[in-house]
């Protein structure tokens, strides 16, 4: 178990000590916590770190799923996304109707039908942890690169985007490992 206080007083003063949580961030975070909290034995903490790292990163720090281009209208994508319906959605935005497939397949879930799926938090944490777990983003899995012999946090980008914000992330995860080692 995570222990809260230590997380949220840590979160707080380093990951985002220029502003305050409003209380829907801190119902996101503690959502999150829950999932990670019954799913702990998954991974080891400095997995979970990255797995952390790359939810702040990649949610801009709500903890919440996201639509790609989520600052822009539904109609600017189905104008401007190949991919369209099947665009960015997430924790982690998977994208492609390929993908939706899979994870349907995975998850037993008819996501190819309702892309808006992926936006609830249970799918969507699902489908992060898969994808960190058996390689499903890359091919690249998460024990890859964090392991019980080597901790590259900047080499586990490869299992989500390539290098694409490396450097920052793999700080994001040192954070986080802090936060949650108990």
């Amino acid at each position: 178990m995570i222990n809260r206080k230590k997380f949220f007083d840590g979160y707080r003063s380093t990951l985002d000590p220029n502003r305050k949580l409003d209380q829907s961030e801190v119902n996101a975070i503690t959502v999150f916590l829950d999932f990670v909290d019954a799913s702990w034995k998954m991974f080891s903490v400095p997995q979970w770190a990255y797995v952390f790292a790359t939810t702040f990163h990649e949610t801009k720090a709500t903890f919440l799923p996201v639509k790609e281009a989520f600052w822009l209208s539904e109609d600017w994508r189905k104008r401007n996304l190949r991919y369209y319906p099947y665009y960015g959605r997430g924790y982690v935005q998977i994208t492609w109707k390929d993908n939706y497939f899979k994870f349907s397949k995975d998850l037993g879930e008819d996501f190819v039908k309702n892309p808006d799926l992926v936006m609830i938090p249970k799918y969507a944490f699902k489908i992060l942890v898969n994808g960190f777990k058996n390689g499903a983003f890359t091919s690249k899995k998460i024990s890859d690169y964090i392991n019980e012999s080597k901790k590259d946090y900047k080499g586990a980008r490869q299992c989500i985007n390539g290098t694409d914000k490396q450097d920052l992330i793999a700080s994001y995860a040192r954070s986080f490992e802090i936060l949650l080692t108990p």
